[in-house]
């Protein structure tokens, strides 16, 4: 009989493992960055016109409902990001710089200017994504902003948390990509 109960247990665990799910995209509720254990804020979609572009998680060390609470948490973080259509490298480099312009000054700009360059040099290397694509973009309070492209770390970690923080704004700040994204990354929509 014990046995049976901990395979039930295993087995209910397993299920929980996977809370959330957009569009087909899975994120699991709970995930680990370096040596800490985030939580999913929330997720959601994308969407360019009529198209679905991708499907994504935020990941934060406890649970924040407001924009500035999700961007100045402390500790590590994670933007988890799953593709629903091919895209070229450049044209989702154009879309985070774009996202970046639209909420910061020409000033924190300039500042980020060298370290944005080198993130876009990371994802321009890669050619094109084709949908399914995961793209996972870490803050690790050690070493800094780190990509990873389907399982692969990319380029070079890129100092900083203000980086980090400006590319949250693109999805989070006063000028969203997108509205009911913002909204489901804040855990207010689905």
């Amino acid at each position: 009989m014990k046995t049976y109960l901990v395979a039930a247990l295993a087995a209910l665990s397993l299920n929980l493992a996977v809370a959330v799910e957009v569009d087909g995209s899975k994120f699991d509720d709970r995930t680990r960055v370096g040596s800490s254990e985030l939580v999913v804020n929330g997720a959601g979609i994308r969407k360019k016109a009529v198209f679905k572009v991708y499907a994504m998680a935020l990941y934060l060390p406890g649970k924040h409902a407001d924009a500035e609470g999700a961007v100045g948490a402390r500790g590590a973080k994670r933007v988890s990001i799953s593709l629903l259509r091919d895209l070229s490298a450049q044209q989702f480099v154009e879309a985070l710089q774009e996202g970046m312009t639209s909420n910061h000054s020409e000033a924190e700009m300039a500042g980020l200017k060298d370290r944005l360059k080198q993130f876009s040099d990371a994802l321009l290397a890669l050619g094109e994504a084709k949908t399914g694509t995961s793209v996972v973009i870490d803050w690790l309070p050690e070493s800094g902003t780190r990509l990873t492209v389907n399982g692969q770390v990319k380029g070079k970690d890129i100092a900083g948390e203000d980086f980090y923080k400006a590319l949250l704004r693109i999805w989070l700040g006063r000028k969203p990509v997108q509205d009911d994204l913002k909204q489901a990354l804040l855990g207010k929509a689905a």
